[in-house]
């Protein structure tokens, strides 16, 4: 029998708009869900229960009052922990910020509520966002539904095992090295990283590096498109403010046939890593698959250059920096963060302007060199799903981030070019584990990605396929 959790988020709400399912309803089922499956996969950090059912029966009355509704009116979601809401705690993943409670709301925040969603809590996250594991001091760690000994990745990864459980629809991520397409590869989701400005950053945080910014995580690419719509709204103050897609809306988008597309192959990462034998499957019937569709596929020179790195881990630790943290707190963190934030604190000024302007060169050289192609097609990660544990390195941090970049050397060369990137998960071992693809689009163009995926979705469908736990 059909469960509530079975539908997608447009369905929902729809269902909600038919009056055929209420907000309240909804949130309670959900709830009922993190109660029950929220231990074994360390999805939420907080859990607002109060506060989402207070905001489920406005909702239903809002229903009954009136004909036009938000898009999403209804509809559950969670925010990730490195995102301030005022009133609710925001860890950062940290023991430094445990009992932290913000007194504003991120914009994403202010504009997820506004599309209707109604948040029922925040999400697992690692420290400060740093590594591609979610195992912080102040939460289980977050673990894929499609195996509980394995990793979630991260840094979304609680979000992504929250949408892959059943927990939530859809939720909100980050993406500022791979922090999105990561934890949808190794959960089955799909996730956009979007174009640098696409979402606001705002109010607080600034753009200085133009790595990081919001996404969605989503089973299904109109779900993932429709919490973008929410999502990309320009706000006072923003830097980058790209135009908005010729078809309107992301959502538009994914009902558009992408037409004929000449696709780059490119299977060399940017630093030497051997690729697991998985994921050059996935890569190759992926490449097939979109042939049969009728796109030119063909195979591209690696655009980057391996000197990169350097400046690229010099932008990370100036990041990790400059977040607060007192002289007296600095011991309470991870040996990792610990590491990247003393490197952040001794590099100069001209060193990073000069960090900046080698990856800003290096990027415009790659972004050139792939020009002659609508997307390029990658795979998301070098290796299978990690054990939970597998990473961490107290004793070698150093030790512990070059593995953290032998597992993700695909992702984080396009949160420095800024072009939109996106997670398909569109195959799978034989073993049952997801296995993401990575599409990569131009500059501020996350419309074709979004087309071209819904037409590898219809193709080969995946939103039937769930975790045991579903």
């Amino acid at each position: 029998m059909t469960q509530l959790h079975d539908m997608t988020a447009l369905e929902q709400a729809a269902a909600v708009r038919a009056r055929d399912v209420s907000p309240v309803e909804l949130v309670d089922h959900y709830l009922a869900r993190i109660e029950e499956l929220n231990e074994s996969v360390g999805a939420f950090i907080t859990v607002t229960p109060e506060r989402a059912r207070e905001q489920a029966a406005v909702a239903a009355q809002v229903v009954v009052d009136r004909v036009d509704l938000a898009p999403l009116h209804g509809v559950p979601t969670a925010i990730k922990d490195l995102q301030l809401t005022a009133g609710i705690r925001t860890t950062l993943g940290s023991a430094v910020y445990a009992d932290y409670v913000p007194p504003v709301d991120d914009h994403v925040v202010t504009l997820l509520r506004r599309a209707g969603t109604i948040s029922l809590g925040k999400t697992n996250t690692p420290e400060f966002g740093l590594p591609c594991y979610t195992e912080p001091e102040v939460a289980p760690p977050a673990r894929t539904p499609w195996d509980l000994s394995r990793s979630a990745g991260g840094s979304s990864g609680g979000a992504a095992a929250a949408v892959a459980a059943g927990l939530v629809p859809f939720a909100q991520g980050g993406d500022g090295a791979g922090s999105i397409r990561i934890p949808a590869s190794v959960c089955g989701l799909y996730g956009i990283k979007v174009s640098s400005g696409r979402v606001s950053n705002g109010p607080v945080r600034g753009d200085v590096t133009g790595l990081a910014w919001c996404g969605p995580l989503a089973r299904t690419v109109r779900d993932a498109a429709v919490m973008l719509d929410a999502m990309a709204v320009p706000m006072p103050g923003d830097p980058h403010w790209p135009a908005p897609p010729a078809s309107g809306t992301f959502l538009a988008a994914a009902g558009q046939e992408p037409g004929p597309l000449r696709i780059g192959r490119s299977i060399t990462p940017v630093i030497d890593v051997e690729v697991d034998p998985e994921c050059l499957r996935a890569y190759d019937a992926t490449t097939a698959l979109l042939a049969s569709l009728g796109h030119d596929v063909v195979d591209v020179a690696p655009p980057f250059d391996a000197g990169l790195k350097e400046s690229f881990i010099t932008l990370w630790s100036v990041l990790a920096a400059g977040v607060p943290v007192g002289p007296a707190d600095e011991h309470r963190l991870r040996p990792l963060t610990r590491v990247l934030r003393e490197r952040g604190k001794a590099t100069s000024a001209p060193a990073f302007t000069a960090a900046l302007s080698a990856i800003q060169h290096g990027t415009r050289l790659a972004i050139a060199a792939t020009a002659h192609c609508d997307v390029v097609l990658t795979p998301t990660l070098a290796q299978l799903p990690r054990a939970v544990g597998s990473f961490r390195d107290d004793a070698d941090p150093w030790a512990e981030f070059d593995e953290l970049a032998a597992f993700t050397p695909f992702t984080a060369p396009y949160n420095a070019t800024g072009q939109p990137a996106v997670n398909v998960p569109i195959q799978w071992t034989d073993g049952g584990l997801p296995v993401g693809v990575q599409l990569v689009g131009r500059p501020h163009d996350e419309a074709t990605l979004i087309s071209l995926s819904a037409q590898l979705e219809a193709a080969q469908p995946w939103v039937g396929r769930s975790p045991l736990m579903w």
